[in-house]
């Protein structure tokens, strides 16, 4: 049974989430701040965790903040947030941040559990490997292990991001477009928001370039998509 952390400062939004998510067969625990979802990861309790469903607007410390403290503790647990407005601001700061996907409140039982499942599915161990490890200018991302190290250093990703290193990387110098890379990593048959491939690019650059305003690796082809270096 998949276990989900609930933080959601509305009490009947809450209640109402959790009620749906156990009806589907998940574990729920729930937090009313970011202040008290902290503390729970942090105890016994978050080690079942295998999900955050995150809302933006807490009291106290905000979504974004929480985001940042979650992906400062782990590179792999799927965070899922939730925003009111769908600003695009709003949006856009949330997945800089580290969260994986994000829904607009109010949201269906459908649309919050099949993104659930998605983000879970990325999660696991099995991704889009094709063979055995790639060294590609001091980047080597070895697709049976599942890790990469640039000139020997570690460097750890979430799971969206690596599984996008490996859906990019599988053909260098192929071009990807932003609609192939979310059905294909996202799963969003259903969703094309490219918002969240470019945030994911973003905090892929960040650690795996040395200067991420000039990629060698992970390249933009204007008005087509993405296409894997080196340069």
């Amino acid at each position: 049974m998949p276990h989900v952390l609930l933080i959601e400062d509305d009490a009947s939004v809450r209640d109402g989430m959790e009620l749906v998510l156990r009806r589907h067969g998940y574990g729920v625990e729930t937090a009313a701040t970011g202040e008290q979802a902290l503390a729970l990861l942090a105890g016994e309790r978050g080690a079942r965790v295998e999900l955050a469903v995150l809302d933006l607007m807490l009291p106290g410390m905000d979504g974004f903040e929480v985001c940042r403290r979650i992906r400062a503790r782990s590179a792999t647990l799927p965070v899922i947030m939730l925003t009111a407005r769908g600003d695009d601001s709003d949006i856009v700061t949330g997945l800089e941040a580290g969260a994986d996907d994000y829904v607009v409140k109010p949201v269906t039982a459908p649309v919050l559990e099949a993104r659930i499942r998605a983000a879970l599915r990325r999660a696991e161990p099995s991704g889009p490997v094709r063979g055995g490890a790639d060294d590609l200018a001091g980047l080597v991302i070895d697709r049976a292990g599942l890790t990469v190290t640039k000139h020997g250093t570690p460097v750890p990703l979430p799971p969206t991001e690596l599984r996008l290193l490996l859906e990019l990387s599988a053909s260098p110098g192929r071009v990807l477009s932003r609609e192939q890379l979310l059905e294909s990593v996202w799963d969003h048959t259903f969703l094309g928001d490219s918002r969240l491939v470019d945030a994911a690019v973003g905090r892929l650059r960040a650690k795996l370039e040395d200067v991420p305003a000039r990629p060698r690796y992970v390249q933009t082809v204007r008005g087509f998509g993405y296409r894997f270096g080196p340069l």
